[in-house]
């Protein structure tokens, strides 16, 4: 029990100290790809992985985009 206690304790420190990372795109890709593979042979964990992978490529393209597009219309 004192095992279980000091365990629960760190990981609770070290949540605490973790950064939020952007999931720009991940998050959405991650529903539907999860959804997808879940429905497609029961793969819903792999599905999901790779809907995160394609929806930050899509996020990013779509920001490069946004950027250029500003960068190009300067008045």
């Amino acid at each position: 029990m004192k095992n279980f206690v000091v365990l629960a304790a760190v990981l609770m420190a070290l949540s605490g100290m973790a950064v939020p990372a952007s999931a720009k795109g991940c998050l959405k890709g991650a529903v539907v790809g999860g959804a997808a593979g879940h429905y497609a042979g029961h793969h819903g964990v792999l599905g999901a992985a790779a809907g995160c992978l394609v929806g930050r490529h899509y996020a990013h393209k779509h920001a490069r985009a946004q950027q250029n597009w500003a960068n190009t219309n300067r008045f």
